[in-house]
């Protein structure tokens, strides 16, 4: 049976994997993207939405398929504003969800952070969490929650940190144990094949992973 996908966060390190692995698989014969600009590929499953992000009720047309892949995500040093930084990385993921479950999409799939919480102080991981929260209160029949640590790939605008940052977790990975798996680096396609994966199953319920389960989906 094909199935139809809408991605929301195509052009980042995770939903652009994730959108090549999709117009390759033979399940989905349609594969949506919502996107604020044109992306430079083309693919007779690809269909292009151009929107506001900010309208989205004004698209809820377009939110019907199997499957909704929420890959929305900032940086602080790209959005210092936290209006709309909440709004990418919290309001929009919640209202995309909201509408999934009115239309009936029965698979929601958000990309969140490990250490997602919204009691947290820190306000990454308070919005994170926060998004959680509402997502899982809008009643999507399966929703799957990814928390992945430190996203390894190549980027379009490598930063300083995230350079930094790899070669740190390029040399900690290995002593990080146990428990501790789950804080260890991860390729942003891993998570992309572990998001594409689920969305071919048929569990009900809510499914949150954290960094190791990710790689044992994959």
């Amino acid at each position: 049976m094909a199935h139809k996908a809408i991605i929301a966060g195509a052009s980042g390190l995770i939903g652009s994997s994730l959108l090549t692995m999709l117009l390759q698989h033979p399940e989905y014969d349609e594969v949506l993207v919502l996107t604020r600009r044109q992306l430079p590929i083309e693919n007779k499953k690809l269909i292009q939405a151009i929107i506001n992000f900010d309208e989205l009720d004004q698209y809820a047309d377009l939110i019907k398929g199997h499957a909704l892949f929420c890959c929305l995500g900032t940086t602080q040093k790209q959005t210092p504003d936290k209006v709309k930084y909440r709004a990418i990385d919290h309001d929009h993921p919640v209202k995309l969800a909201q509408l999934a479950a009115q239309n009936g999409v029965e698979q929601y799939h958000l990309v969140s952070a490990i250490g997602a919480n919204a009691s947290s102080s820190n306000f990454y991981l308070k919005t994170k969490g926060d998004a959680e929260h509402d997502v899982k209160a809008a009643g999507v029949e399966s929703l799957y929650i990814y928390q992945p640590s430190f996203l390894d790939g190549k980027r379009n605008n490598p930063r300083l940190g995230e350079k930094i940052a790899k070669v740190v977790l390029t040399l900690f990975n290995p002593l990080l144990l146990g428990g501790l798996k789950k804080y260890r680096s991860i390729k942003g396609d891993t998570v992309a094949r572990a998001m594409l994966n689920q969305s071919l199953t048929n569990n009900k319920g809510v499914f949150t992973y954290t960094t190791d389960k990710i790689k044992q989906l994959a």
